[in-house]
């Protein structure tokens, strides 16, 4: 195995030991951030003379070939170097030749490293916000279509008051909106450059870290060095927010499995998103959503294991760490997978408007709007809800609509209770009027769509 060390040792390293040390297996991928960091690096070597300008520019030369081939896909892991940091310190002495060596001054594995995982973790986190906010443009087209459609909102997964179909998916929208705040505080917090903490106390040499920092848009140099090349709070706090990133689209996947299936019957998934049985002919599956709330558990387990693995480490570096990319990298690949799925099935999903129609027929869903007509009556909220209650018990009991009911029986529950209470049982009126701020009704739905769509066309 390719090492970037050895010297000190007067045996090889057990073979089984190498390959159980060996992180070139997933930590590859970091290899163009670690170009990308070593270029800077190089750069400032050479400006504040601590190697030659000659051999920077030699450096920067052979850092950029490599980079471009990086981006060509004509390279491949050299499966006998330790990791990405030697891999790619083999291809530059290929490049350059022995001024290859001068490249590592004034840095170690232990800032490198911290280094090529905040690029990282920084690119994949604007492809997510990026992407979220793509998803939130797609629901949000669905909601604008769909603004006149009132469907029965739930609690405890039982009917309970009418909404309008759009004020439902706007909650979708909320939800990712906090998502998306919760990456970009991650990723503000890590916009901090590591690199020139070396192995824990920093250098001797005249380096000019805030050089490197302009040249890799950081804003912040990190200020301690033990804390700098022991820190994954990134890592851990950009696990957490996609732990409730992932938490919300598995919800979001739920109510479209419920909605779509046969005893809910409000929406329909295109065929493109759906799969089949390989013994039951006629099914159409939700695989995808399925799989999106499967992966939830994944991506909770991956915050777990890196909060393990930090929990009893004392400062500064160990090797423990070395533990910390696989869950990283796997949770930001399946959370970009699901963003994707999500997308296309809200794109081909198809409502149901005679099944949204039939299920607010359900009068049970206008107990709270009786309440509020009594109250208008002058009924105190709890008189009212006494009245309303005993109002469709009565109902249920004797399987009669409130349509049917004679003007005697109406005020045999109260007086307040006039026939022109069956006027509120409409689906249309029930989620039109009810418009405090944040509520389903017209105006403030609205309100609603208009702030979303300045937000999701970037005016906001």
């Amino acid at each position: 195995m390719t090492k970037l060390w050895g010297t000190r040792f007067g045996k090889k390293t057990n073979r089984r030991i190498e390959e159980l040390t060996s992180s070139l297996a997933f930590d590859a991928r970091l290899a163009p951030y670690d170009v990308e960091g070593s270029i800077a690096h190089a750069q400032m070597l050479g400006k504040t003379r601590v190697i030659s300008r000659a051999d920077s520019d030699r450096l920067v030369k052979g850092l950029g070939r490599i980079q471009k081939k990086l981006a060509q896909g004509r390279l491949r892991p050299d499966p006998r170097a330790e990791d990405v940091h030697t891999w790619i310190q083999g291809l530059l002495e290929k490049e350059v030749g022995r001024v290859a060596g001068r490249l590592h001054t004034a840095r170690s594995r232990n800032d490198q490293i911290v280094l090529d995982e905040k690029l990282y973790v920084r690119a994949e986190g604007q492809k997510i916000l990026s992407g979220i906010r793509s998803l939130q443009g797609v629901i949000l087209a669905l909601a604008q279509r769909e603004r006149k459609t009132v469907i029965p909102g739930y609690t405890h997964l039982r009917r309970a008051q009418c909404v309008r179909l759009s004020h439902h998916l706007l909650a979708y929208l909320e939800m990712l909106e906090r998502d998306r705040g919760r990456v970009q505080g991650c990723l503000g917090r890590a916009d901090e450059l590591p690199l020139g903490a070396c192995a824990l106390s920093g250098t001797a040499l005249p380096i000019d870290r805030h050089q490197v920092a302009r040249a890799l848009k950081f804003t912040r140099v990190s200020a301690n060095s033990m804390d700098t090349v022991s820190d994954r709070d990134f890592i851990v706090e950009f696990l957490g927010a996609l732990c409730l990133f992932s938490l919300h689209l598995s919800r979001m996947a739920e109510d479209l499995i419920l909605w779509t299936g046969e005893e809910f019957g409000l929406a329909l998934l295109d065929e493109s998103v759906e799969t089949g049985s390989s013994i039951m002919p006629h099914k159409m599956n939700p695989d995808p959503l399925e799989l999106v709330r499967g992966m939830t558990g994944r991506i909770f387990g991956n915050h777990l294991a890196l909060l393990v693995v930090l929990k009893g480490l004392p400062l500064t570096y160990s090797r423990d760490l070395q533990h910390d990319k696989e869950p990283l990298f796997d949770s930001v690949d399946q959370v970009k997978g699901a963003l994707d799925m999500m997308a296309q099935v809200f794109k081909g999903l198809r409502i149901r408007h005679a099944r949204a129609r039939v299920l607010t027929q359900d009068e049970a869903l206008y107990s709270v709007d009786i309440v509020e007509f009594l109250i208008r009556k002058g009924l105190s909220y709890r008189e009212a809800h006494d009245v309303t209650g005993r109002l469709i018990r009565h109902l249920s009991q004797h399987g009669k609509p409130l349509r049917d009911m004679s003007k005697e029986a109406l005020r045999g529950f109260s007086p307040a209770l006039t026939p022109d209470v069956k006027g509120i049982i409409n689906p249309v009126l029930s989620a039109g009027r009810r418009n405090s701020f944040g509520g389903t009704g017209d105006r403030s739905l609205g309100h609603a769509l208009r702030l979303w769509k300045k937000r999701c066309s970037g005016h906001a």
